[in-house]
């Protein structure tokens, strides 16, 4: 089995971050949608993927990370990867993907991206409801 690491460092409210590392193929891919399911499950719709330490990913990968997005979409939320390899990126984009599962440069960028601003969150608490 290839080196293969989840780290979920940032989980709050329906948001969490997952930083992935190693080869992202037929032996891991499954370990990677199990855990981003199972964060769905947990109410964490929102999810981010760092993928800057990917070594990696075969289409069982890139297949996994479809998995997660359609998950994410049937549970109302949201998939964004961030800090993707220049070769899945490419990948990304020839299959018009790329569209659908938005990329940033780093991860802090994409926490920024889904995480409200202060003026948003209270305009949006006085109407009765915020949208991460």
């Amino acid at each position: 089995m290839t080196d293969f690491n989840l780290t979920t460092q940032h989980t709050e409210g329906d948001l969490a971050l997952t930083h992935v590392a190693g080869e992202l193929d037929m032996a891991t891919a499954p370990v990677l949608r199990a855990q981003a399911l199972a964060l769905i499950e947990q109410g964490h719709r929102h999810l981010i993927l760092d993928l800057s330490a990917v070594t990696f990913c075969d289409s069982t990968g890139f297949s996994a990370l479809v998995g997660i997005y359609r998950c994410a979409q049937t549970a109302d939320g949201t998939l964004v990867l961030a800090a993707v390899p220049d070769r899945l990126a490419r990948l990304l984009d020839l299959t018009g993907l790329s569209a659908l599962l938005p990329a940033f440069p780093t991860a802090a960028h994409a926490l920024v991206a889904h995480t409200p601003s202060p003026d948003t969150a209270t305009a949006a608490s006085r109407q009765g409801t915020i949208d991460a």
